[in-house]
């Protein structure tokens, strides 16, 4: 019996701090063992996007880069790096096939390693893990 702990994210917003909380989650539960499995619909598909460097919300957009050397000064790696280390450490990235369509997103505009899959098929994983988190 597989005892390895699953855990599934679903991350529908683009902002940085959207995206760095999945990268965050999901690659500490990586580097503990945990499976992991995030699913990047809607917006959250930016965060897929070959170069993506998302910004904070609203007016804190301005900030962005200042929280970013801030985060470098405190360790912390910042989006780019995050995705990469997701890679190494095995975290599985899924693209939304319908938002995809939706938005004109083409698989040749993502990073590589994304998987693109319909809801269904994440559902199908989801609902054989041990958490699921929803950021959005």
């Amino acid at each position: 019996m597989d005892e390895t702990k699953k855990l599934a994210i679903v991350v529908s917003e683009g902002a940085f701090d959207k995206g760095m909380m999945a990268m965050i989650i999901g690659n500490t539960a990586a580097a503990m063992g945990m499976e992991v499995n995030i699913f990047f619909t809607f917006f959250g598909l930016n965060l897929l996007k070959k170069g993506a460097r998302p910004k904070l919300p609203g007016m804190y957009r301005l900030f962005t880069g200042m929280f970013e050397k801030k985060m470098a000064k405190g360790g912390v790696e910042n989006f780019p790096q995050q995705l990469e280390t997701a890679k190494e450490l095995g975290v599985k990235l899924f693209a939304c096939s319908t938002s995809m369509n939706l938005m004109g997103i083409g698989k040749e505009d993502m990073i590589d390693g994304v998987e693109v899959l319909g809801a269904s098929g994440f559902l199908n994983i989801a609902a054989d893990t041990d958490m699921q988190y929803f950021i959005g």
